[in-house]
């Protein structure tokens, strides 16, 4: 039998982050219910490519407009555990997207006070409207699990009109970037065909606002943004989805994963949280501390979630969280699920054959310096 991943979280063999900025948090430690945090990380190495805090491109402060855009293809045909996916150029940008933002959290409440920029503000129109549709198209009772044939028109007007709202986004002189970047949008809110959702469509809208990025749409001071005003409101528009379509979680691991249906809110969240004066992970399988702290941090918004949508005891239903909770500090927590979201999500082939690539998160290996 595989590890569980629970046995993930703490595996020495799997690719070591450090704290980003720092690299030299992660003396093991094993909490009070088994869950051994992380292993040792040397003071002072260097990052490997895939862990750069920001790559080339991933957050620019200049338009790329020198670009040929292309049509996305699906190119994983083989195992990503073969080590074949982690050296190419798309893995290294869209974790160095992933890590710049979770130190631009780090520490910062929900509300904390912001830059919101015009491409924020159309991003966020862009999801309300996302949000609209879903009220305009009811559930219709199904005799089948999921959906049914309620989604079916909603998934169909997002396909229909990716385009134009990505167009919305975008300035015209980079039209040409539409095509290539709406086809992430589409593939970030479920599959019409299996009437599921799961941590490989949060991938896709990840990759979605890394694209806009690197055509220099999102730049720089938007980063605090991208993740607090548009991935927190991607967040609510898909929790009423699987509220309102009653989606199933894809590829979904039960008890031994980490959630049905996200990862990275989890991971952002825990930045939040770090060096935070008196909430301890152990706080957020505590209720009170959860209602009281939820409209501040994601990871507790989250777990509210989690607890509104299951029922019986926390440590049963979301075994993994409940070991978590028993980590002695958030920096090891973040790095912990850094660690697990390379092994469970992008190394999982499940979950990322298909994943798309094209011009701006190119199938080709990093170049070496």
């Amino acid at each position: 039998m595989g590890q569980p991943a629970s046995a993930r979280f703490s595996s020495e063999s799997s690719e070591r982050v450090g704290e980003p900025g720092k690299g030299r948090e992660g003396a093991g430690v094993k909490g009070e219910r088994g869950l051994q945090a992380s292993g040792p990380a040397p003071g002072g190495r260097k990052m490997a490519e895939g862990e750069r805090q920001s790559p080339p491109g991933s957050l620019t402060t200049e338009p790329r407009s020198n670009l040929d855009f292309i049509l996305l293809k699906k190119e994983l045909h083989f195992s990503p555990s073969s080590g074949a996916w982690s050296p190419l150029q798309a893995y290294a940008d869209y974790m160095g997207f992933i890590l710049t933002l979770n130190e631009g959290v780090k520490g910062k409440k929900l509300t904390f006070e912001y830059r919101v920029s015009e491409a924020i503000e159309k991003l966020v129109t862009l999801l309300n409207t996302l949000d609209r549709w879903i009220d305009e198209t009811p559930r219709i009772p199904a005799p089948r699990r999921g959906g049914g044939r309620a989604q079916t028109p909603w998934l169909g007007a997002c396909y229909q009109e990716a385009e134009n709202l990505v167009a919305s986004v975008v300035p015209t002189h980079l039209a040409a970037a539409v095509p290539e970047v709406s086809v992430y949008l589409k593939e970030s809110v479920g599959n019409s065909t299996r009437i599921d959702y799961g941590t490989g469509h949060e991938a896709a809208f990840a990759a979605f606002l890394c694209c806009l990025c690197k055509i220099g749409v999102l730049r720089v001071d938007d980063q605090i943004a991208i993740v607090f005003k548009v991935f927190n409101r991607y967040l609510e528009v898909m929790r009423k989805l699987q509220k309102t379509y009653r989606m199933e979680p894809a590829g979904s691991q039960g008890v031994w994963g980490l959630d049905d249906f996200q990862f990275l809110p989890f991971i952002w969240g825990s930045s939040q949280l770090i060096d935070h004066p008196h909430l301890e992970p152990r706080h957020f399988v505590d209720e009170k501390a959860v209602n009281e702290n939820h409209e501040d941090y994601m990871f507790l918004e989250c777990i509210l979630f989690i607890t509104e949508m299951k029922t019986g005891p926390f440590a049963e239903h979301s075994n993994q969280l409940w070991n978590i909770s028993a980590v002695p500090s958030w920096s090891k927590v973040n790095q912990g699920l850094i660690r697990m979201y390379k092994a469970e999500c992008l190394e999982k082939f499940p979950v990322i054959q298909h994943f798309k690539f094209g011009s701006l998160l190119p199938i080709h290996p990093v170049a070496s310096c």
